[in-house]
């Protein structure tokens, strides 16, 4: 099995070296030495240094995920809101009962107890 295994690890990275070969020969052919270290140059800075980075792109992707699922959240919570104060203006007794549960209010001559 072990054995198996090292061939196939061996023929795919002959198969990566000479695909790398070709590139390099394809590559030499077309452009100078000059051309292609002013390219990998310009590459490198748009890629590596430049404010506008690869890791400030992806740093960048994270934050808007993170703000859609934000945008999503309280899209949400704008319906339940909206389907809670619906239920509210439709019914008096809800309201009563949505001050006496979220801000302790009283009638008068009424005792309250918290229990929690």
């Amino acid at each position: 099995m072990e054995k198996a295994f090292n061939s196939i690890a061996c023929l795919t990275s002959f198969k990566a070296m000479e695909i790398l070969k070709k590139i390099y020969r394809y590559l030499t052919a077309h452009f100078t030495k000059l051309q292609l270290l002013v390219i990998i140059a310009i590459s490198a800075y748009t890629f590596l240094i430049s404010e506008s980075n690869i890791f400030a792109r992806l740093g960048h992707d994270i934050e808007i995920r993170d703000l859609e699922n934000q945008i999503e959240h309280y899209r949400n919570k704008t319906k339940e809101d909206r389907l809670k104060l619906e239920e509210l203006d439709a019914d008096k007794e809800q309201i009563e009962k949505f001050a006496r549960e979220n801000y302790l209010m009283k009638k008068s001559g009424e005792d309250i107890f918290i229990v929690e």
